[in-house]
């Protein structure tokens, strides 16, 4: 398809990035100016937006639909468009772009369109949250998870909403006691977090799950229980790898974690709100991604 004629309708996250901000729609327009494809543009407006994007997916029928913007862009599309035959493209913008890295699609943009372009599709895994979202990433209960929620809420983000959210983890320093019930196991762990991981790394480089895969039909559960709590928060906020001896990877295709007491849980950097029971189970092959040619995820 890299060598048709293209139509392509790039879905921009006008926010995503922080404040220094770009006109990326004058961006791909440039680069496609001398270029026979097709582009057309939505903006979201965090109203109607998935009605809007059905809408322009359904009119114009575009062969890719690319997310412009950061993990929460890539996710918004991504559960619109699992288990359909229509590609998702990502251009890298916005603060962390986890999924991004994870799939080495390159923050500048004339090389991430290179890839939209000239790329490869190839059908990735999700996993089914409580049966209502999916996961691409990861997803987590307990420590990142409490600092989620205490980062977004709080007004001034940067470098000080982050220590403000680690001073409030390390005060609390709250544990998880759960059970972890798949098909070939059930145990009871206590623990600082416990990770659903259908990737590898968070958004910071941090790497949480070396052996994972997004497209081998299977997803993690790690659990993270012998780290000292300050080792672990700099783990999650550097490009560090977790200490694959004291922490424990488990291999399935569903679980039903339950903990002793309401436990801190977050989607793909979206706090969930605080959950006794989480039910997960891989989706496979649902989506398909535009990725760099000779890839391996």
């Amino acid at each position: 398809m890299q060598d048709e004629r293209q139509k392509l309708l790039f879905v921009i996250n006008p926010v995503s990035g922080g404040k220094e901000k770009h006109n990326r729609e004058a961006e791909i327009r440039n680069y496609f100016k001398n270029l026979p494809h097709t582009v057309e543009f939505y903006l979201l407006n965090g109203k109607s937006d998935k009605v809007s994007i059905q809408h322009h997916v359904k009119s114009a029928n575009p062969d890719k639909i690319i997310a412009v913007g950061g993990d929460g862009t890539v996710k918004l599309l991504a559960d619109m468009l699992k288990g359909t035959d229509h590609i998702l493209g990502i251009i890298p913008a916005g603060s962390a772009n986890g999924m991004a890295k994870e799939l080495n699609i390159p923050i500048n943009m004339k090389e991430a369109l290179d890839i939209i372009v000239h790329g490869q599709p190839q059908l990735i895994d999700a996993i089914l949250i409580n049966k209502k979202e999916i996961c691409l990433h990861l997803s987590d209960m307990g420590l990142n998870a409490m600092m989620v929620k205490y980062f977004h809420g709080y007004n001034k983000r940067g470098m000080w909403g982050y220590a403000r959210s680690i001073f409030r983890v390390l005060w609390e320093k709250q544990k998880i006691y759960a059970t972890i019930i798949t098909d070939n196991v059930t145990i009871k762990r206590k623990a600082y977090m416990i990770v659903l991981a259908n990737a590898s790394q968070y958004g910071t480089g941090a790497s949480i799950n070396p052996s994972g895969k997004l497209d081998d039909g299977l997803f993690e559960i790690v659990v993270v229980r012998k780290l000292h709590l300050w080792t672990i928060l700099k783990m999650l906020l550097k490009h560090k790898t977790f200490d694959t001896e004291k922490i424990e990877i488990i291999h399935t295709k569903k679980v039903t974690l339950t903990s002793l007491r309401k436990s801190y849980f977050q989607v793909d950097g979206e706090y969930r709100g605080r959950l006794r029971e989480i039910r997960a189970e891989i989706y496979p092959h649902c989506i398909n991604l535009m990725l760099p040619r000779n890839s391996i995820v």
